[in-house]
């Protein structure tokens, strides 16, 4: 539902489904041409032609899959970052106003933040004043929901990758299916059409092609993203860890009456 909002959406979407509606029009235009036309104009047909006329809504398909799976591994470059899990300048904030004992603004700070880092610290300092273990369990258990969240968004790559050469399969399916059929229609005394033929294994064979360069592409990002998400979930919480024990050094020997901010009010 997501992918078919944002193809209505954005104008790179809408481009898209014009694009894909010039190609269905281009593929019924060269039937039509091919149906009307003599025998002798096959060998004259463009090779943008028969590549359209060889993909056909398979192909079409295929296209739109692609489409979206560049567009998944572009968004996912951009959200799977160690910068974006752990902006330095938060960090660095909440450095600064720690050597200071602002624990107030440090909660403040990480409460408003919506990044990897500061989800998880803010649940640590809420849950310190029930004991530094108690909190570390805490942020434990976030850092492996937010984990799972990440995995999510990378989730989609397998199934593309999984996917494709079942959707070339059906392609290739479809092209000997028709080359075995105009070998059959053409009966016992009949001459067989080799142009026919070779267009329909023709057919089979460029379908393969891009369904399993489909999951080529897929599942080595997927292995890829899915690294990065561990090598950035166990970072970012180690650096969390690190920060909440050094917060709470720092808490227990604040001065007399000082509040502490994991109670402070939202």
């Amino acid at each position: 539902m997501n992918f078919v909002r944002w193809l209505g959406h954005s104008s790179f979407g809408r481009g898209l489904m014009i694009f894909v509606a010039v190609l269905i029009l281009a593929n019924f235009a060269t039937i039509a041409m091919a149906q009307d036309g003599s025998p002798d104009s096959t060998p004259n047909e463009s090779w943008f032609h028969w590549f359209i006329r060889c993909n056909g809504l398979i192909g079409i398909v295929i296209l739109i899959v692609s489409v979206g799976l560049v567009a998944l591994i572009g968004r996912t470059f951009v959200e799977l970052r160690m910068q974006t899990a752990m902006p330095p300048e938060i960090i660095a904030q909440c450095e600064a106003m720690l050597e200071q004992r602002d624990f107030k603004g440090i909660f403040n700070v990480v409460k408003e933040d919506d990044s990897f880092f500061s989800r998880v610290l803010v649940t640590g300092i809420t849950e310190l004043p029930n004991g530094l273990s108690e909190a570390r369990e805490a942020m434990e258990r976030i850092g492996e929901m937010l984990t799972t969240d990440m995995e999510k968004k990378i989730s989609p790559m397998a199934v593309i990758g999984t996917l494709g050469p079942m959707i070339g399969l059906v392609g290739t399916l479809s092209g000997m299916i028709g080359a075995f059929g105009s070998i059959a229609r053409s009966g016992g005394g009949q001459q067989i059409k080799s142009n026919e033929v070779a267009g329909h294994i023709s057919e089979a064979l460029l379908l393969t092609f891009e369904g399993v360069s489909l999951s080529l592409v897929a599942i080595p990002f997927f292995s890829f993203f899915r690294n990065r998400a561990l090598v950035i979930s166990v970072t970012t919480m180690t650096r969390a860890d690190e920060f909440l024990r050094h917060f709470a050094q720092a808490a227990r020997g604040k001065p007399a009456g000082a509040a502490t901010p994991a109670r402070a009010k939202a």
